[in-house]
Protein backbone atom coordinates (compact mmCIF):
# COMPACT_ATOMS: atom_id res chain seq x y z
CA UNK A 1 0.00 0.00 0.00
CA UNK A 2 3.24 2.56 1.01
CA UNK A 3 4.68 2.07 -2.69
CA UNK A 4 1.02 2.38 -4.20
CA UNK A 5 0.40 5.72 -2.43
CA UNK A 6 3.91 6.59 -3.27
CA UNK A 7 3.82 6.10 -6.83
CA UNK A 8 0.03 7.87 -7.47
CA UNK A 9 2.24 11.03 -5.42
CA UNK A 10 5.04 11.03 -7.67
CA UNK A 11 2.07 10.54 -11.01
CA UNK A 12 -0.02 13.20 -9.66
CA UNK A 13 2.79 15.72 -8.29
CA UNK A 14 5.85 15.68 -10.87
CA UNK A 15 7.11 18.90 -11.03
CA UNK A 16 7.28 20.79 -14.34
CA UNK A 17 10.13 21.19 -16.94
CA UNK A 18 12.74 23.90 -16.59
CA UNK A 19 13.92 24.55 -19.61
CA UNK A 20 15.52 28.15 -19.57
CA UNK A 21 17.87 29.55 -17.38
CA UNK A 22 16.42 30.59 -14.20
CA UNK A 23 15.74 34.31 -12.79
CA UNK A 24 14.50 32.79 -9.21
CA UNK A 25 15.72 30.15 -7.61
CA UNK A 26 14.71 29.44 -4.09
CA UNK A 27 15.82 26.89 -1.93
CA UNK A 28 15.75 24.98 1.85
CA UNK A 29 16.86 22.22 3.83
CA UNK A 30 15.39 20.40 7.15
CA UNK A 31 11.49 19.87 6.42
CA UNK A 32 10.19 17.61 9.31
CA UNK A 33 7.88 15.65 7.83
CA UNK A 34 4.96 15.32 10.77
CA UNK A 35 5.21 19.31 11.09
CA UNK A 36 3.24 22.17 9.62
CA UNK A 37 4.99 23.83 7.14
CA UNK A 38 3.42 27.54 6.78
CA UNK A 39 6.79 28.58 4.91
CA UNK A 40 5.46 27.30 1.85
CA UNK A 41 2.81 29.52 1.40
CA UNK A 42 5.44 32.37 1.09
CA UNK A 43 7.75 30.23 -1.24
CA UNK A 44 4.62 29.53 -3.20
CA UNK A 45 3.41 32.81 -3.90
CA UNK A 46 7.18 33.39 -5.11
CA UNK A 47 6.40 31.59 -8.26
CA UNK A 48 10.37 30.63 -8.24
CA UNK A 49 11.71 29.23 -11.41
CA UNK A 50 13.48 26.70 -9.51
CA UNK A 51 13.30 24.90 -6.42
CA UNK A 52 16.70 22.96 -4.78
CA UNK A 53 15.63 20.50 -1.10
CA UNK A 54 19.22 20.36 -0.06
CA UNK A 55 18.55 17.82 2.34
CA UNK A 56 17.00 16.82 5.46
CA UNK A 57 13.99 17.12 3.81
CA UNK A 58 12.14 14.23 5.61
CA UNK A 59 13.84 13.19 9.15
CA UNK A 60 13.42 8.99 8.93
CA UNK A 61 16.58 8.07 11.03
CA UNK A 62 15.45 4.23 10.65
CA UNK A 63 16.87 1.16 8.62
CA UNK A 64 13.04 0.18 8.32
CA UNK A 65 12.63 0.94 4.44
CA UNK A 66 8.69 1.07 4.99
CA UNK A 67 9.15 3.54 7.84
CA UNK A 68 11.34 5.59 5.39
CA UNK A 69 8.99 5.28 2.85
CA UNK A 70 5.54 6.27 5.26
CA UNK A 71 7.39 9.41 5.90
CA UNK A 72 8.10 10.59 2.50
CA UNK A 73 4.38 9.66 1.37
CA UNK A 74 3.69 12.49 4.70
CA UNK A 75 5.97 14.75 3.11
CA UNK A 76 4.00 14.55 -0.18
CA UNK A 77 0.48 14.64 1.57
CA UNK A 78 1.57 18.23 2.87
CA UNK A 79 -0.58 20.97 0.95
CA UNK A 80 2.46 23.92 0.64
CA UNK A 81 4.78 20.92 -0.98
CA UNK A 82 1.71 19.59 -3.25
CA UNK A 83 1.52 22.67 -4.65
CA UNK A 84 4.78 23.33 -5.24
CA UNK A 85 5.75 20.32 -6.66
CA UNK A 86 2.75 21.17 -9.57
CA UNK A 87 3.74 24.26 -10.10
CA UNK A 88 7.54 24.76 -9.87
CA UNK A 89 9.92 22.23 -10.65
CA UNK A 90 12.11 20.44 -7.87
CA UNK A 91 15.53 18.97 -7.48
CA UNK A 92 17.21 17.30 -4.42
CA UNK A 93 19.58 16.14 -2.40
CA UNK A 94 19.72 14.25 0.68
CA UNK A 95 21.35 15.04 4.04
CA UNK A 96 21.70 12.48 7.08
CA UNK A 97 17.83 12.14 8.33
CA UNK A 98 16.97 11.61 4.70
CA UNK A 99 19.87 9.37 3.69
CA UNK A 100 18.40 7.11 6.59
CA UNK A 101 20.67 8.00 10.19
CA UNK A 102 21.77 10.93 11.98
CA UNK A 103 25.22 11.78 10.96
CA UNK A 104 25.52 8.83 9.00
CA UNK A 105 28.21 8.27 6.18
CA UNK A 106 29.29 5.28 4.75
CA UNK A 107 28.80 2.69 6.87
CA UNK A 108 24.94 3.11 6.89
CA UNK A 109 23.61 -0.59 5.78
CA UNK A 110 20.38 0.86 4.18
CA UNK A 111 21.73 3.13 1.92
CA UNK A 112 20.97 1.52 -1.70
CA UNK A 113 17.48 0.83 -0.31
CA UNK A 114 16.35 4.15 0.58
CA UNK A 115 18.53 5.73 -2.28
CA UNK A 116 15.64 3.96 -4.63
CA UNK A 117 12.90 5.42 -2.23
CA UNK A 118 14.41 8.87 -2.17
CA UNK A 119 14.87 9.27 -5.99
CA UNK A 120 11.41 7.62 -6.49
CA UNK A 121 9.55 9.93 -4.15
CA UNK A 122 11.58 13.19 -6.40
CA UNK A 123 11.28 11.71 -9.63
CA UNK A 124 14.45 10.48 -10.68
CA UNK A 125 14.03 9.08 -14.58
CA UNK A 126 14.52 5.22 -14.32
CA UNK A 127 17.54 5.54 -16.88
CA UNK A 128 19.15 8.30 -14.36
CA UNK A 129 22.62 7.38 -13.31
CA UNK A 130 21.84 8.59 -9.79
CA UNK A 131 20.20 5.22 -9.42
CA UNK A 132 23.04 2.90 -10.13
CA UNK A 133 26.35 4.96 -9.45
CA UNK A 134 28.64 2.61 -6.76
CA UNK A 135 29.55 6.00 -4.89
CA UNK A 136 26.31 8.05 -5.07
CA UNK A 137 23.54 9.83 -6.06
CA UNK A 138 25.59 13.13 -6.90
CA UNK A 139 24.51 15.11 -10.06
CA UNK A 140 24.03 18.53 -11.56
CA UNK A 141 21.27 20.00 -13.78
CA UNK A 142 22.07 22.32 -16.59
CA UNK A 143 19.56 25.92 -17.68
CA UNK A 144 20.22 27.74 -20.72
CA UNK A 145 18.56 30.43 -22.76
CA UNK A 146 20.52 31.92 -25.29
CA UNK A 147 24.49 32.27 -23.76
CA UNK A 148 23.39 32.19 -20.40
CA UNK A 149 24.21 28.61 -18.91
CA UNK A 150 23.15 28.16 -14.97
CA UNK A 151 24.77 24.61 -13.60
CA UNK A 152 23.21 23.59 -10.29
CA UNK A 153 26.23 20.73 -9.48
CA UNK A 154 24.65 18.78 -6.13
CA UNK A 155 27.77 16.38 -4.56
CA UNK A 156 26.24 13.39 -2.46
CA UNK A 157 28.22 13.93 0.80
CA UNK A 158 27.09 10.44 2.62
CA UNK A 159 27.60 8.02 0.58
CA UNK A 160 31.48 7.93 0.52
CA UNK A 161 32.06 9.39 3.91
CA UNK A 162 34.43 8.52 6.38
CA UNK A 163 33.13 8.43 10.26
CA UNK A 164 33.84 11.23 12.09
CA UNK A 165 36.32 12.55 14.41
CA UNK A 166 34.52 12.92 17.78
CA UNK A 167 35.87 14.90 20.91
CA UNK A 168 35.38 13.23 24.71
CA UNK A 169 32.78 13.68 26.89
CA UNK A 170 34.66 15.93 28.71
CA UNK A 171 36.11 18.25 26.22
CA UNK A 172 32.41 18.82 24.88
CA UNK A 173 30.55 19.85 28.09
CA UNK A 174 33.21 21.55 29.40
CA UNK A 175 34.56 23.36 26.11
CA UNK A 176 32.36 22.95 22.84
CA UNK A 177 28.88 23.22 24.64
CA UNK A 178 29.43 26.76 25.99
CA UNK A 179 30.37 27.89 22.92
CA UNK A 180 27.77 26.88 21.10
CA UNK A 181 29.72 24.34 19.12
CA UNK A 182 29.08 20.70 18.76
CA UNK A 183 31.20 17.60 19.54
CA UNK A 184 33.17 17.21 16.13
CA UNK A 185 36.70 18.15 15.53
CA UNK A 186 38.49 17.67 11.91
CA UNK A 187 40.55 14.76 10.49
CA UNK A 188 44.47 15.10 9.67
CA UNK A 189 44.53 12.57 7.38
CA UNK A 190 44.55 14.29 4.44
CA UNK A 191 43.07 10.70 2.34
CA UNK A 192 40.01 11.02 4.08
CA UNK A 193 37.21 12.44 2.06
CA UNK A 194 33.81 12.98 2.23
CA UNK A 195 33.68 12.80 -1.51
CA UNK A 196 35.51 9.86 -2.48
CA UNK A 197 38.32 10.26 -5.78
CA UNK A 198 35.73 9.33 -7.98
CA UNK A 199 33.28 11.96 -7.30
CA UNK A 200 36.15 14.04 -6.93
CA UNK A 201 37.25 13.76 -10.45
CA UNK A 202 33.26 14.17 -11.52
CA UNK A 203 32.73 17.22 -9.23
CA UNK A 204 35.94 18.68 -11.25
CA UNK A 205 34.81 18.12 -14.56
CA UNK A 206 31.43 19.76 -13.88
CA UNK A 207 33.15 23.35 -12.78
CA UNK A 208 35.16 23.15 -15.57
CA UNK A 209 32.19 22.96 -17.73
CA UNK A 210 31.01 26.36 -19.40
CA UNK A 211 28.55 28.44 -17.55
CA UNK A 212 27.49 31.68 -16.33
CA UNK A 213 26.32 30.91 -12.74
CA UNK A 214 27.90 27.83 -10.81
CA UNK A 215 25.74 27.07 -7.92
CA UNK A 216 27.61 24.36 -5.81
CA UNK A 217 24.36 23.00 -3.60
CA UNK A 218 26.25 21.39 -0.90
CA UNK A 219 23.76 19.45 1.97
CA UNK A 220 26.27 20.86 4.59
CA UNK A 221 28.08 24.23 5.25
CA UNK A 222 30.92 24.53 2.77
CA UNK A 223 32.66 28.07 4.03
CA UNK A 224 32.61 27.62 7.88
CA UNK A 225 35.71 26.80 8.95
CA UNK A 226 34.77 25.27 12.29
CA UNK A 227 31.75 24.60 14.15
CA UNK A 228 32.07 21.71 15.68
CA UNK A 229 29.05 20.19 14.11
CA UNK A 230 28.87 18.85 10.48
CA UNK A 231 30.60 20.32 7.71
CA UNK A 232 33.46 20.32 5.37
CA UNK A 233 36.03 21.68 7.87
CA UNK A 234 35.40 18.55 9.62
CA UNK A 235 37.39 16.96 6.29
CA UNK A 236 39.78 19.90 5.26
CA UNK A 237 41.59 18.10 2.62
CA UNK A 238 38.14 18.26 0.80
CA UNK A 239 37.45 21.94 1.55
CA UNK A 240 40.79 23.27 0.79
CA UNK A 241 40.92 21.24 -2.47
CA UNK A 242 37.55 22.49 -3.41
CA UNK A 243 38.71 26.26 -3.00
CA UNK A 244 42.15 25.84 -4.54
CA UNK A 245 41.24 23.99 -7.54
CA UNK A 246 38.70 27.02 -7.98
CA UNK A 247 41.21 29.39 -8.04
CA UNK A 248 43.72 27.34 -9.98
CA UNK A 249 41.53 26.51 -12.62
CA UNK A 250 40.19 30.54 -12.58
CA UNK A 251 36.67 29.58 -12.29
CA UNK A 252 34.28 31.97 -12.34
CA UNK A 253 30.11 32.60 -11.33
CA UNK A 254 30.96 30.70 -8.54
CA UNK A 255 27.71 30.46 -5.69
CA UNK A 256 27.48 27.97 -2.70
CA UNK A 257 23.98 27.10 -0.39
CA UNK A 258 23.99 24.79 2.00
CA UNK A 259 21.53 23.49 4.80
CA UNK A 260 22.03 21.22 7.59
CA UNK A 261 22.45 23.32 10.56
CA UNK A 262 19.29 25.08 11.83
CA UNK A 263 19.81 28.39 11.34
CA UNK A 264 20.23 30.74 8.49
CA UNK A 265 23.23 32.29 7.35
CA UNK A 266 25.24 34.33 4.41
CA UNK A 267 29.09 33.95 4.46
CA UNK A 268 31.71 34.82 2.09
CA UNK A 269 35.20 33.94 1.78
CA UNK A 270 37.95 35.86 -0.36
CA UNK A 271 40.92 35.69 1.42
CA UNK A 272 42.28 32.80 -0.33
CA UNK A 273 41.33 33.97 -3.82
CA UNK A 274 41.48 36.53 -6.02
CA UNK A 275 37.11 37.23 -6.01
CA UNK A 276 35.25 36.13 -3.41
CA UNK A 277 32.80 33.10 -2.85
CA UNK A 278 29.50 33.48 -1.38
CA UNK A 279 27.69 30.74 0.46
CA UNK A 280 23.75 30.88 1.96
CA UNK A 281 23.14 28.53 4.17
CA UNK A 282 19.40 28.29 4.62
CA UNK A 283 17.86 25.89 7.00
CA UNK A 284 15.27 25.28 7.86
CA UNK A 285 12.24 25.19 6.63
CA UNK A 286 10.39 23.28 10.26
CA UNK A 287 13.42 23.46 11.98
CA UNK A 288 15.35 25.59 14.38
CA UNK A 289 18.65 25.96 16.74
CA UNK A 290 18.70 28.69 18.85
CA UNK A 291 22.29 28.42 19.71
CA UNK A 292 24.00 29.48 16.77
CA UNK A 293 28.02 28.59 16.37
CA UNK A 294 30.27 30.92 15.59
CA UNK A 295 31.54 31.91 11.88
CA UNK A 296 33.96 34.47 11.46
CA UNK A 297 33.23 34.01 7.09
CA UNK A 298 29.38 35.63 8.66
CA UNK A 299 28.41 38.55 6.59
CA UNK A 300 25.34 40.42 8.30
CA UNK A 301 23.06 38.65 10.91
CA UNK A 302 22.19 34.86 11.24
CA UNK A 303 18.66 33.95 11.87
CA UNK A 304 17.41 31.07 14.23
CA UNK A 305 13.89 31.61 12.38
CA UNK A 306 12.50 28.86 10.08
CA UNK A 307 13.93 30.38 6.54
CA UNK A 308 14.14 29.54 2.87
CA UNK A 309 17.03 31.22 0.72
CA UNK A 310 16.82 32.57 -2.61
CA UNK A 311 19.21 33.86 -5.59
CA UNK A 312 17.90 35.89 -8.14
CA UNK A 313 19.45 36.75 -11.44
CA UNK A 314 18.47 40.03 -13.45
CA UNK A 315 19.86 38.57 -16.56
CA UNK A 316 18.74 42.05 -18.45
CA UNK A 317 21.11 43.56 -17.59
CA UNK A 318 24.80 43.85 -19.37
CA UNK A 319 26.27 42.87 -16.07
CA UNK A 320 23.35 40.82 -14.61
CA UNK A 321 22.97 41.48 -11.02
CA UNK A 322 22.83 39.26 -8.98
CA UNK A 323 20.90 38.81 -5.17
CA UNK A 324 21.17 36.69 -2.49
CA UNK A 325 19.65 35.92 1.06
CA UNK A 326 17.09 34.24 3.72
CA UNK A 327 13.42 35.44 4.07
CA UNK A 328 11.24 34.06 6.92
CA UNK A 329 7.94 32.56 7.26
CA UNK A 330 6.32 36.14 6.08
CA UNK A 331 8.09 36.33 2.49
CA UNK A 332 10.19 38.95 3.72
CA UNK A 333 13.70 39.46 3.70
CA UNK A 334 16.39 38.52 6.96
CA UNK A 335 19.28 38.87 5.56
CA UNK A 336 20.63 39.67 1.93
CA UNK A 337 23.38 40.48 -0.55
CA UNK A 338 23.29 42.27 -4.32
CA UNK A 339 26.55 42.40 -6.21
CA UNK A 340 27.29 42.13 -9.87
CA UNK A 341 28.24 39.11 -11.75
CA UNK A 342 31.31 40.50 -12.83
CA UNK A 343 32.24 40.42 -9.17
CA UNK A 344 32.28 36.76 -9.52
CA UNK A 345 35.08 36.70 -12.31
CA UNK A 346 38.68 36.15 -11.76
CA UNK A 347 39.09 38.74 -14.51
CA UNK A 348 38.08 40.92 -11.86
CA UNK A 349 41.12 42.88 -10.10
CA UNK A 350 40.12 43.94 -6.49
Amino acid sequence: MIRLTLLFLILVFSSPPLQAAPTKILFGSCSKEDQNMPIFEAINAEQPDLFMFLGDNIYADTTDMQELAAKYQQLGNNPGIKMLRRQTPVIAIWDDHDYGENDAGREYTKKQESRKIMLDFWNEPADSVRRNREDGIYTSYTYTHGNNIVRVIMPDLRWNRPPLNSVSKEEFYQKRNIRNMGPYSPHTDPQLSMLGESQWKWLEEELKKPATVRIIASSLQLLAEFTGWESWANFPADRQRLISFIQKQQIGGVLIVSGDTHWGEVSKLDAELSYPLWEVTSSGLTEEWKQISPNRHRIGEPTHNINYGYIEIDWQQTDPLIQIGLRNVEGEQVTGQRFHLSTLSPRQSR
